[in-house]
């Protein structure tokens, strides 16, 4: 729901931003991306938690003995339901829509089954996986402002530290199963170094969109905001050590992500009213 109403608002304040409001709000070619990326992040969901099953025993045992209601093979029918619904969506708006999500959820049953057990190209390959829905929409529009890649950018490294930080929280499970991930092949230590460049380098596109000529209207405070509370994650990062402060953390930066999909609003409220 969170990546369906990003979707939007950055179609209505970003990527149309000389459109009707409505024929925005109430293009059934936009739906239609928007929903076929719903159902592929959807199945995409299903097919990891089909393949981490056991992982899941041990990190996250309370949701796994209630996943364990709903049978293997009825998660793996909804998954290429979803799937087959999706490409079906894409279908109606282009040929280039099928390859798009034809790839999409090829690569996201590639991660789920192999990339997510090896250290860097695992996170590399999610980070990129949470992304490109947003290009789904961006193709549509054709846009390719400049300032779009920014946020883009912005929303990859966040999304980047996220996985890592999942990393340090799943280390147990991740480790009894033999995955290859970065705190298991490297240590804890090594890994929020990593986690630490990366916020750093957060720091350029949240910067750039502060301090430069760019049209984001009041969202300016979201970004101020977001790079605080970076520089508190990473002081609290230091000092975490057990599972619970992790998962803190982990939320921490899902609220970052979460107030940032709602701040797009904020870009430039006056001249969306005025396209009403």
């Amino acid at each position: 729901m969170i990546i369906v109403t990003a979707q939007y608002l950055a179609s209505v304040y970003i990527l149309a931003p000389g459109r009707l409001l409505s024929e925005v709000l109430f293009d059934p070619q936009l739906f239609l991306l928007v929903f076929a990326s719903a159902l592929a992040i959807a199945s995409g969901y299903l097919i990891n938690n089909f393949y981490d099953a056991d992982k899941d025993l041990i990190n996250r045992p309370r949701k796994t003995l209630l996943d364990n209601y709903i049978s293997q093979n009825t998660k793996l029918a909804v998954y290429f339901i979803l799937n087959f619904l999706s490409v079906i969506l894409a279908s109606a708006v282009s040929f280039r829509a099928v390859l798009f999500f034809s790839v999409y959820i090829f690569f996201l049953w590639l991660y789920s089954h192999k990339l997510k057990k090896f250290p860097f190209i695992g996170n590399i390959t999610a980070s990129v996986l949470a992304v490109i829905p947003f290009f789904a929409v961006f193709i549509y529009y054709q846009n390719l402002n400049p300032v779009i890649f920014i946020h883009a950018t912005f929303l990859f490294l966040i999304i980047s530290i996220r996985e890592l930080v999942k990393d340090l929280e799943n280390f147990r499970g991740d480790f009894a199963q033999g995955y290859q991930t970065i705190p298991v092949v490297f240590g804890n230590a090594f890994t929020k170094k990593i986690i630490t460049a990366i916020t750093l380098f957060a720091a350029v596109p949240t910067l750039t969109l502060i301090l430069g000529d760019f049209p984001i209207g009041y969202m300016l405070y979201y970004f101020i905001f977001a790079f605080l509370v970076l520089l508190i994650f990473l002081y609290f990062l230091w000092k975490s050590q057990a599972k619970i402060q992790y998962v803190l953390l982990h939320n921490l930066l899902k609220f970052i992500i979460v107030v940032g999909a709602f701040s797009i609003i904020l870009i430039d409220v006056n001249v969306v009213l005025e396209r009403i």
